[in-house]
């Protein structure tokens, strides 16, 4: 099994929240952790609203270093025109929809990591494993 994990989970890596524990646990307890390049662009402009200084440099060189170590889903023609189907018959955010899409391209053993709710309503209704939210 693999690990979609969005921007609201990995966020929580580098920003401790609510349920950061949760997430970094659950991160740790699998080997093969995926995610798009629209999680690099959400979290580091969450880093830079919530963070500063040192912290904020720190926080986006450990962002980067992971996400070296992530498999990266491409935002290619098939994971777009696959996100504006969902979109469309869900109704959901746009970003989200990117999400489920590229979570979805990354297999049909691979759940989803997320604590937005939303996006977590949308992804099980798509019969999608969800963990977190």
């Amino acid at each position: 099994m693999s690990l979609y994990v969005d921007s609201s989970a990995l966020l929580k890596r580098y920003v401790d929240e609510h349920d950061s524990d949760v997430a970094v646990s659950v991160m740790a307890s699998d080997p093969v952790l995926v995610t798009s390049r629209l999680t690099e662009v959400e979290v580091r402009r969450n880093l830079g609203r919530l963070l500063d200084g040192d912290n904020l440099f720190s926080a986006r060189r450990r962002l980067a270093v992971d996400l070296d170590a992530f498999a990266l889903v491409a935002l290619d023609a098939t994971t777009c025109g696959q996100a504006a189907l969902i979109a469309e018959q869900t109704l959901c955010r746009s970003l989200d929809s990117l999400h489920l899409s590229a979570a979805r391209r990354a297999g049909s053993a691979t759940a989803l990591l997320t604590f937005d709710l939303r996006q977590a309503q949308v992804a099980r209704s798509l019969g999608m494993t969800v963990l977190g939210a």
